[in-house]
């Protein structure tokens, strides 16, 4: 997809008609308050006063939920509620979103709504209560149900069949015979299955479900913490398609999702997300795009496309069923930033290398016959001038969260925030520091150690840690021009040399970096090669809406051209790897040890694979054969 075919897409979802079919049930949220507590005179007991209420939809009222979010506004619902507060609750929500409820029946006896019941005391939630463990579907009230389903259907474009509870409305075997047999006389019809506990019941339609569930399904069970290897997912994608002849996805959680459909077998990557997550509800916002995508005429592949796009934005919704609104999908926009190849960026023993060389091989791609333009990170992949800003970043991101409780701070939170720190360093590594510090100032005000008036704003951070760094920075710097040390001291092993060498080809290099542009120049100057670059240098602008490596490569690309022939990266951060990768350049990351500059960083390595590298290279030691490889005359 382009951007303005993601567009075309959500505007075509809009006037989509959906239907949903499932176990609809509400998330009851109590929370009390015990300072309002009393005894009670009829028992003597303290009572537990509740401070605050509020209800969400679950199950496949979840599935209605994002589907209304993501702006369909034509959604028919078929399901069974109980005579109750609770069911009358669902019903208002239900209006509330706009939703057709013709299709939710009340069953007055054997049946009450599913409701699952959360007390918190002190934001701590307690044992749950659940409604509805004990329903019985009466055949009376399955044949009105799908009598009514079957009434709707002609003006339906997809139906979503949902099944979450054990005693829902799918435990009933004669339902399952008739919808079954429903499903048959409208073969025309798409139909998309999402099953808990019956994944091989309704034959007749799109299947959604986990790596786990659908290995099980062909006879290769795995214990329920163990990963599912990439092999079996595959596998069981095909088998299962081969058994039904319809599309099959099989979700892979953090390693994104396997389709198969008559077209073949497609993997959509993980999206990086950088930062905490909550997966609660993630399966239903990637259900209720990919429904929508194909109720809107999308093909499979890009309907799960924007399933998995959808679910990328509610996991980064704590503490909440999040949903996916158009404006959010269109920010991610249609290339997003995937996770490639995970298994291999895990297990240095599936490495592949040119023969006679340490240099990686991650990708089958070919490396370029006419290099014309070379991209270059600086920090870590040329210089080491900045070895170290990890070590200045982590206590002063801890300082900023804790504030006035730094030292006296429990084990247990300190440890919460220096975890949290290092997962986040770790993650962003390659983005600009201003959007690092957007990320701290929310981790200050969620922690709540430090006053609201006295939390600083993302520059305010900023200036704390540059000083830190920069005080670094010069020391070093002041050490060379002394004649102390040399610029073979503060770079990567013959990146230099390899500087001089593209440049004597004819290749032009451009220097993009999240450092500061005055800095930036600075440090390439003091090390004697600025002038390599033709004032082609390019740092952060202090404005976060102007990434110096994505905008020297629309730079570049508006004027060689959108294949981008001839252009290749060297970098050892994410972000230039994943920018040269989704403009079809050769990305080559270098996994450097800035300690010793030489050798391989593991960590590195991992971060490159996943985002997307051709090629992975520790250094530049064997320069000659690299200059081979790529065809530049020495």
């Amino acid at each position: 997809m382009t951007d303005d075919q993601l567009r075309d897409l959500l505007d075509n979802i809009r006037k989509a008609r959906v239907g949903v079919l499932g176990d609809f049930c509400l998330d009851v949220y109590w929370f009390f308050d015990a300072k309002a507590g009393e005894l009670s005179l009829e028992t003597g007991l303290a009572t537990r006063p509740a401070a605050r209420q509020h209800c969400e939809l679950g199950g496949a009222g979840n599935v209605v939920n994002n589907m209304a979010a993501i702006g369909c506004s034509n959604i028919e619902i078929f399901g069974v509620i109980g005579a109750d507060p609770w069911g009358r609750e669902m019903q208002r929500i239900l209006a509330d979103r706009k939703v057709r409820c013709e299709g939710l029946l009340v069953q007055e006896s054997e049946w009450a709504t599913h409701a699952f019941v959360k007390p918190h005391f002190h934001d701590e939630e307690s044992n749950r209560l659940d409604f509805g463990n004990f329903n019985r579907l009466a055949d009376a009230t399955a044949d009105r149900l799908l009598e009514t389903l079957a009434e709707a259907l002609p003006d339906l474009d997809v139906v979503v069949i949902n099944e979450q509870t054990a005693c829902g409305i799918h435990t009933n075997e004669y339902f399952r015979w008739r919808l079954r047999g429903l499903m048959g006389d409208h073969a025309d019809k798409t139909f998309i299955v999402d099953s808990r506990h019956f994944s091989d019941a309704y034959p007749g339609a799109f299947l959604k479900i986990n790596d786990h569930e659908a290995a099980g399904l062909i006879g290769r069970e795995y214990p329920r913490d163990a990963m599912v290897l990439r092999k079996d997912a595959l596998h069981a994608a095909k088998e299962l398609f081969v058994r039904a002849g319809k599309p099959v996805m099989v979700t892979r959680g953090t390693r994104g999702l396997v389709l198969h459909d008559e077209a073949g077998l497609h993997e959509i990557p993980a999206i990086q997300v950088i930062g905490k997550v909550d997966s609660v509800g993630a399966g239903d916002s990637l259900l209720a795009g990919t429904a929508l995508a194909l109720a809107a005429g999308a093909n499979p592949e890009i309907a799960a496309a924007l399933g998995n796009i959808a679910a990328f934005i509610t996991v980064q919704k704590l503490h909440q069923t999040g949903t996916a609104s158009p404006s959010e999908i269109l920010a991610v926009g249609a290339s997003p930033d995937y996770i490639y190849r995970p298994e291999l960026a895990e297990d240095t023993r599936q490495a592949r290398y040119f023969e006679g060389t340490g240099f990686e091989r991650v990708t089958d791609r070919v490396p370029l016959r006419k290099i014309t333009h070379v991209i270059f990170d600086h920090d870590g992949t040329i210089s080491s001038l900045r070895e170290g800003w990890e070590r200045i970043m982590e206590p002063m991101m801890i300082r900023a969260i804790l504030g006035p409780q730094f030292e006296s701070a429990d084990d247990s939170l300190y440890h919460r925030v220096v975890n949290r720190v290092r997962d986040y360093i770790d993650k962003s590594t390659g983005i600009q520091t201003l959007i690092q510090m957007q990320t701290l100032v929310k981790m200050v005000h969620e922690f709540g150690c430090v006053a609201e008036g006295e939390i600083l704003d993302e520059h305010g951070y900023k200036k704390i840690f540059n000083d830190d760094l920069m005080k670094l920075v010069r020391g070093r710097v002041e050490t060379f021009q002394r004649g102390e040390l040399n610029v073979e001291d503060f770079t990567i092993k013959n990146a230099v040399a390899l500087l001089g060498a593209l440049h004597e080809s004819g290749a032009r290099l451009y220097l993009a970096s999240g450092t500061d542009q005055r800095d930036l120049i600075d440090e390439a100057t003091a090390l004697g090669y600025a002038d390599l670059f033709e004032q082609r240098i390019f740092g952060a602008a202090c404005d976060v809406t102007k990434d110096a490596k994505r905008i020297v490569l629309d730079r570049i690309l508006k004027k060689i051209g959108p294949d981008a022939p001839g252009l290749v990266s060297f970098g050892d951060g994410p972000v230039e790897i994943r920018e040269t990768h989704k403009r079809g350049g050769f990305a080559i990351g270098v996994a450097s040890d800035e300690l010793r500059r030489f050798g391989i960083n593991e960590a590195k390595r991992s971060r490159l694979i996943r985002a997307g590298a051709d090629m992975i290279i520790s250094d530049f030691s064997q320069l000659d054969k690299l200059l081979d490889l790529l065809n530049v005359k020495q």
